[in-house]
Formats: structure tokens, sequence, C-alpha cells
């Protein structure tokens, strides 16, 4: 229990009797948990551009590959990614549509002696393809192919193809799907290699747990560029490169240029029966705690209240795998904490399920949480809710990434409240997002996948996301803060211990391998990779012995 209980009150959801109406549903559903942090988290209502534009089957449009240099209209876009703190200057920007493209561009920078670094949908939280040494940028966002492999029995995905046109292609085209992210503009290429978990891994796992292989432009000992296919067959004698892009990260060993998607004992040759069904319709929540009520004493019991629900509710056969939900405490100049959450409506008791958890974490804090959204949706509708999608692609971000096996410490919650109370610092885009995690995931051995972490029940940041670059140092500064305080009895990071379990390698920080900001010992790579870094770093050896393929946490060489 927290240190200091406040007094209990009757705080059980009650969606019927809580809801809004009126006028009221409009307001309350524009200042969604997502929509309240002065837009930084929102998408636009009317449909995204590059979400919706996902669904369209656009193939490849041309088979001739574009290069876009300082000069051309095009490069002012090309040139960054989603993160609006990293603008890059390279010579050139290579838009590659197949294979052959890709191995053409990678020999072209290795003979000219040129830096190069890969982007599929560009939503990396670092300057890793912006920083000033990348000389080339090969994009792949125009290799977004989605179909069936029958030789291979597996589905058949290119880098450059965003959650959401996944989500549509395989659901509309097989009624299967990947349980994958919830933002829909990330895209294949980055997401899959750095593990890639969303609303449905609770049930059905990563999407590295159904990667049945994949193809690769790597780079060998005399410069010369080629193909390979590794896959996860015990005798491929490539299999090793195949286990390094379940959770190593990418741009590290090469270019992957297709992913092939096979659940481990999927059998026969229908398509349908190769990947997971997802729900045909989820319940969706959203609720939400005022700050103007929230005492330190209510905050720190809503905060062990929700850690103590997962720390006995993530179990591989636990009912509540059908359950997945983000709270999100958001800085008190937004208004409030959120809980966004989501369940499996075929699920046995779904409805109870939800109303019982939400009346958990809400109880004894002595506030009745407003009900902001309550409804039920088809599942393929659901992907594209705000509640959960990723940020503007016009704002300027930073986070900072905890795996928790257990309920917060004392410790941990008190830091939260100081900085999310600060009168210093005023922005609604500053948050802790924290969302559910166990379930299937924890059902796969440490070491079966590059992904360590499998007895985490909790996965989170520490983030802020603002719109000026003027507040660049004030945001950057908050989050630091935050995370070193929280995570200060380990050194300022979320060290692998019986709380803790370090960080996630898609949510990539240089933070860490900085003594300014990680004091404990343990380095970067152990955070992210634990004791399969040597492992990691053999494969490096293998197939990248040159380190073509590197930025500021890529795998070093042995």
């Amino acid at each position: 229990m927290p240190s200091s209980a406040p007094l209990a009150a009757d705080t059980s959801f009650s969606p019927a009797a809580d809801a809004p109406s009126g006028a009221g549903v409009r307001r309350r559903a524009f200042l969604s948990g997502t929509a309240v942090a002065g837009g930084a988290l929102a998408l636009t209502a009317a449909g995204l551009g590059p979400a919706a534009a996902a669904g369209a089957d656009r193939g490849t449009a041309s088979s001739a590959p574009v290069t876009v240099l300082p000069q051309d209209r095009r490069y002012a876009d090309l040139r960054r990614g989603t993160n609006q703190r990293w603008v890059g200057s390279p010579e050139r920007v290579v838009l590659a549509t197949s294979t052959d493209d890709v191995v053409r561009a990678v020999q072209e920078a290795v003979d000219s002696g040129r830096r190069l670094a890969v982007r599929s949908g560009g939503h990396c939280y670092e300057d890793f393809t912006t920083s000033r040494e990348v000389e080339v940028v090969l994009d792949l966002s125009r290799m977004d192919d989605i179909s069936y492999d029958e030789r291979r029995r597996a589905f058949s995905v290119q880098p450059g193809a965003a959650l959401g046109r996944v989500y549509d292609r395989l659901y509309k085209g097989w009624g299967v799907y990947l349980p994958a992210g919830n933002c829909p503009t990330v895209a294949a290429g980055g997401h899959i290699p750095g593990g890639g978990y969303g609303s449905m891994s609770r049930r059905d796992g990563l999407a590295v747990d159904h990667l049945y292989g994949i193809e690769i432009v790597v780079v060998q000992a005399d410069g010369t560029a080629r193909a390979v296919t590794a896959t996860r067959e015990p005798d491929d004698p490539h299999r090793e490169l195949w286990w390094a892009h379940t959770g190593g990260g990418g741009g590290s060993f090469g270019v992957v240029t297709r992913y092939w998607l096979r659940s481990p004992g999927a059998t026969g040759s229908d398509p349908a029966e190769q990947l997971p069904t997802p729900p045909r319709e989820v319940w969706l929540s959203e609720v939400a705690w005022p700050w103007e009520e929230l005492t330190e004493a209510r905050f720190t019991r809503l905060m062990w209240n929700h850690g103590d629900w997962h720390a006995r509710n993530s179990a591989p056969d636990s009912p509540y795998t059908a359950l997945f939900s983000q709270l999100k405490p958001f800085h008190k100049s937004a208004g409030a904490v959120v809980l966004d959450s989501l369940v499996d409506a075929g699920a046995p008791g779904a409805e109870r399920l939800l109303r019982d958890y939400i009346s958990e974490v809400g109880a004894g804090v002595g506030v009745r949480p407003q009900v902001r959204q309550y409804r039920r949706v088809p599942w393929l509708h659901a992907t594209q809710w705000p509640g959960f999608t990723g940020p503007d692609p016009t704002v300027r971000f930073k986070g900072k990434s905890v795996y928790a096996r257990r309920n917060y410490t004392d410790a941990h919650i008190a830091a939260a409240y100081r900085h999310l109370t600060r009168d210093d610092f005023h922005n609604p885009g500053a948050l802790l997002m924290i969302a559910s995690y166990g379930g299937a995931v924890n059902r796969v051995a440490p070491d079966d996948t590059a992904v360590p972490q499998r007895d985490s029940v909790l996965k989170y940041q520490v983030v802020s996301l603002w719109n000026d670059a003027a507040d660049d140092e004030a945001n950057v500064a908050w989050v630091r803060e935050c995370y070193r305080d929280m995570f200060a009895a380990t050194g300022g990071v979320p060290v692998p211990d019986e709380d803790t379990d370090g960080c996630f390698v898609n949510y990539a920080d240089v933070d860490l391998g900085d003594p300014r900001w990680n004091s404990s010992g343990v380095p970067w790579h152990e955070l992210y990779y634990k004791n399969g870094y040597r492992r990691l770093q053999k494969v490096k050896a293998a197939w990248d012995p040159t380190d073509f393929f590197r930025h500021a946490q890529s795998v070093r060489p042995l």
C-alpha cells in the first residue's frame, strides 16, 4: 500500500451514470486525454493524411528510384522525420522502390565512402538519420507492399508499410492481423526489429513473436552489398541474423527490405490460419481525474492502485489479457490524469472486466473520474482511435523509457508527482505515458528473441511534446530531471532489478550512455539488451564486419 493512503470514497465506475451528454459530450471528446495536451498528442479528427492514405493500395507506383538533392523542393520534407527537433543536411535522399534499388544505393555509398542512414517511417526519437555525419539517407517509404507469399506460407510486408496500412490490408484481405503498435503512421521498417508492441500484445504477444523471416541487404567484408534471406527455421544457416531482428533494433546489421510474418505453430496453407485473428469489436473508454481534486496522497493512491492491478493481472493466463490501457498523468497544466482503455468485446464478461478495472484503479482515491468516452466500435476503426495513436508529425519531443516488473515504488511516485506539479514548468504536453504490458508477451523465454524483458507488467515513458524550438531546453530538462529523480536510487535509470528491467530500444535515448544522466554503472546496451548484447555483437561481426551500418546506439563490433 502507499505510505499515505487518502480517505476512501465511492468512486466505482458506472458509465451510464457518469457519461456526459449533449454539448458536454462534444466538449469532453475534444478535450480528450490526447487533445488536452495542447494538441501535442492529438491527431486530426477529420482524417489523418498519412493514416487515411495507409488504407489505400498504392503498391509501387514507379519502378524507378528517386534521388532528391538539396535544390529539390521536396528536400525540406525529406531531410527530417516525425520529430521536428531533428533536421538533417544530407547530400541526397534516395527513395528506393525495390531490393535492387537498395543494393545499388548501399553499394554506391560504400564505394564513395559516404555515410548512409536508413529511414522507413521516420519516427526515430533521436538524430540517427539526421546527424551531421549522414551524407545519404536511404528512404524506404515507397516500399510498402503487403502480400501473401504462398511458397513461404507467410505474409510479406515491406519496410515502408505504415502500421495503419498493414492492419487494413491484412484484415480486409485475409481477416488476420499483426499485434503491433498503436500509431498508424509508424512504419514496419523500424517498428518490427525493435520488438513492436501495442494494444493487443497482452493477448497475442509482440510483433516479433510472429516474425518468420527477413530479406536484408548487408555489406560483406570485401565491401560488396548483397541481399540475403534469414528465417527462424532451426536449420537455416542465417538464423542468428533473423534472431537479431527480433528486438535488436534497426540500423545495426543492414537494410531490411522485407519481413515475412507467420505465427509459430501455424499449419496448413490457408492464409487466414497463419496469423492471429483480431477482435471483431472492442470497448473503448476514457476517464479522467482532474488535477484540481488530486492531492499528493490521492495521486499516490491512484498510481499505487494502477501498478498493483497490473502486478496482479498480467500473467499469460489472466482473463485480463483482453484489456490494454494507457494511464497518462499529464503535467498539471493539462488539467487531468487520463486513463484510456480498450478491451476485446468478445472476451467473456468484457464490459464487466473494463468496468471493474477502472473502478479498481480509482478505488479509495476520493475523486469520481469524469467519463469522457465509453463506446463499442469495430476493431479496425479502433486502430485509428486517437486515445492511443502517436504524435502529431509537426511537433518536437523527447522521451525516456521504462520496463516495470511490479508496482511503482513510493520513491517513483513521489518524484513523478513533484515534477508533474512543478510551478516553474508549464507544458500540457508533458506526461508519463504508462502502457499495460505482460500477458502473452511474458509467455516467451527471454532468449527466444532479442527482447529479453519477458516478465514486465508495465512499459512506460517520461515524455514531453512541444511546438517551438525556443522551448527545447526547458522540455528536455524536464524529461531528464523527472526520469533521473524517479530512478535516483539506481543511478538515474531503471536498471534490471526486482522493480524495473531496463529500457525499450525503439524509444531511443542517447542519455543512457551519458554519465551525467546514467551514473548506475550499467551501460546503455545492457539496459536495452541485458545479456543478449554479446550475441548481437557476434551477429554484427558476421554480417556487418566493416561497421558500415551504424549510429549513436547501434550494436558495436566485437
